[in-house]
């Protein structure tokens, strides 16, 4: 990656608001989780103290989602993160959490290389939009763990940009060109 991007700064004022410093506006919790989603590290101060509230807000915005029934923490591993807390020191718990996030990144992005490198079709045109389309799948389905998503303490050289409904039709029609054209090959 090229230059790192500083953390995006949320002040909370004493009415326990938060402040978007680049925007100069106020944020939600759940405009923090789609800074988070977007790759964007964020980082939470209490403005009249200094103190640090990133892994407070962090944790407050799991168990939301967990409590409006997006589960994604099966009850084993809630179980285990706690049993976690109870070792002195913590045990290994964040370091073995903090690997599998990385190996996880790392196995999805040498997935989205392979494709691209080994598959003879990348040739072809409307390639480029099967494999965003790709991705984008990968992202929806493990929860924007993919490619986009930067290591811990990384953040991504440029913001994602949602597609329009015009780009997702476009592609739509690519991909169904695409088939015929593989659909004609095959015979």
């Amino acid at each position: 990656m090229a230059e790192q991007q500083k953390p995006l700064l949320i002040k909370r004022y004493a009415s326990r608001r938060l402040y978007n410093t680049e925007t100069s506006d106020y944020v939600t919790l759940e405009d923090i989780a789609g800074f988070i989603r977007e790759g964007r590290e964020v980082q939470i101060v209490d403005l009249k103290s200094g103190d640090d509230l990133t892994r407070q807000y962090l944790l407050q915005i799991i168990a939301e989602h967990e409590s409006r029934g997006e589960n994604v923490l099966p009850v084993n591993v809630l179980n285990d993160l706690v049993r976690s807390y109870m070792i002195p020191g913590g045990g290994m718990m964040p370091q073995f959490l903090q690997s599998s996030f990385d190996m996880l990144r790392e196995s999805q992005s040498k997935m989205v290389e392979n494709m691209t490198a080994m598959n003879p079709m990348a040739k072809m045109p409307a390639f480029e939009a099967m494999k965003a389309q790709q991705e984008a799948f990968l992202k929806a389905m493990t929860g924007g763990l993919s490619k986009s998503w930067p290591a811990a303490g990384t953040t991504p050289d440029t913001p994602e940009e949602p597609e329009s409904g015009e780009d997702l039709e476009a592609i739509k029609q690519e991909l169904a060109a695409l088939q015929k054209k593989l659909s004609k090959l095959g015979k």
